[in-house]
């Protein structure tokens, strides 16, 4: 009996040195979760059961548990690298093989699939390309687009600006000449965009006529195409010209009509210097991929060189019922089994999932001080345990001696 007693002990031993040696080489993997050894003793039973002074028969590695507890975050300098705060896991798919990792090394494919080290394509959900809104149901595979943003014809101009009322009107009230300044008490400039995103310049001259009264000229590319008269009342509130429907016909980059509303709400006559307050635009021309960010809640926001953004879709987060009833699969993943449960995906921050952090790896939660010293306890267990099986055997030999 002493012989199977130490010879468990030997076993249990050894399962508790492999998890921890298992540990310790994964100390540095990323997103790896360490893992430990559960022991139960052992009795023999009859039929009728055990008897109250029965006596042990050894030990056996009753589960090696999962530690689901958070690493420790290290940010990096790539926008692809993820971790996650919290709660859930990233989804991959290996040709509709799904697994579910901690590890957020992430990049892109030659076709801009978004991947982990092993080619592991992460899910996700896709957005609606006429809404922009991101599309619920089945995860997807997440994939970078790297076409170049639209160009977008400007609707609409709003500048809000100051006319000097202490401005005197052009000395003998010369003509209008765009080049000869002493033609007009000042100017601005801004540019909008026709259909093909091709910029054009919009300049305004402003020619006090009277006490609370200006002629506003108007100008495209160098080509005078109207005057608008601005009128305030004794306040300094700009009571006409508010508004002006500008259209620029034949436009010889092959767009279409350049239309536009230049809006002049809340420009005022003041005793102050001229000066543009405010001014937007929303016309805007072609622009390339510059980067990608992935903001807490994963969703990917794509940066453009003309200065727009774009939602390109947002990543799925899963969590089980059971976390450690997972089945690991190596390469730092994990897979659903029958004692997990099926897998609740959502989006991060939403439920119990956690949130995501661009740029950032979590580090195996693998405590390394704790570990060295499993080691020695696993050690002296196996030594004392094969002192069992030598004592035994000396008691053997005794008997057998006997003559």
């Amino acid at each position: 009996m002493s012989f199977n007693t130490g010879l468990s002990g030997i076993r249990a031993a050894a399962s508790e040195l492999n998890v921890t040696g298992n540990n310790i080489a994964n100390a540095g993997t990323v997103g790896f979760k360490g893992s430990r050894a559960e022991f139960a003793d052992v009795y023999a039973a009859s039929v009728l059961g055990t008897g109250s002074n029965a006596m042990g028969s050894g030990v056996i590695t009753g589960d090696v548990a999962q530690l689901f507890n958070q690493g420790g975050i290290n940010y990096t300098e790539n926008s692809l690298d993820l971790a996650i705060n919290g709660n859930g896991f990233f989804v991959t798919s290996n040709n509709g093989a799904l697994s579910y990792t901690r590890a957020g090394y992430f990049g892109t494919d030659n076709q801009g699939n978004i991947v982990n080290n092993f080619g592991e394509r992460l899910q996700g959900y896709g957005v609606n390309e006429a809404s922009g809104e991101i599309q619920g149901g089945v995860p997807k595979d997440l994939k970078i687009n790297t076409r170049a943003a639209e160009p977008n014809a400007t609707t609409v101009v709003n500048s809000t600006l100051n006319l000097n009322s202490k401005d005197l009107p052009p000395a003998g009230n010369p003509e209008f000449l765009p080049s000869d300044s002493s033609t007009y008490n000042s100017s601005t400039s801004v540019n909008v965009f026709d259909s093909l995103g091709n910029p054009h310049v919009l300049t305004k001259y402003f020619v006090k006529t009277g006490g609370a009264e200006w002629d506003m000229h108007l100008q495209i590319d160098g080509e005078m195409i109207g005057t608008e008269k601005l009128e305030f009342s004794d306040t300094g509130k700009l009571t006409s010209g508010t508004k002006t429907e500008i259209t620029l016909e034949g436009l010889a980059t092959g767009a279409k009509d350049l239309k536009f509303d230049l809006n002049l709400e809340n420009s005022t006559q003041y005793a102050a210097s001229f000066a543009v307050t405010a001014v937007a635009q929303d016309g805007y021309t072609t622009g390339d991929l510059a980067g990608l960010e992935i903001n807490d809640e994963g969703l990917m926001v794509a940066r453009y060189t003309n200065g727009q953004t774009k939602v390109q879709g947002q990543l799925a987060l899963a969590t089980f019922a059971n976390q450690q009833g997972l089945t690991p699969v190596g390469k730092t993943g994990w897979a659903q089994s029958s004692e997990s449960g099926e897998p609740v995906i959502g989006k991060a921050g939403s439920g119990t999932l956690g949130r995501v952090q661009s740029g950032a790896l979590e580090q195996s939660n693998v405590d390394l001080s704790e570990q060295l010293i499993n080691l020695i306890v696993a050690q002296r267990n196996y030594q004392a345990n094969s002192k069992t099986i030598q004592t035994e055997d000396a008691v053997t030999q005794t008997i057998i001696n006997l003559r």
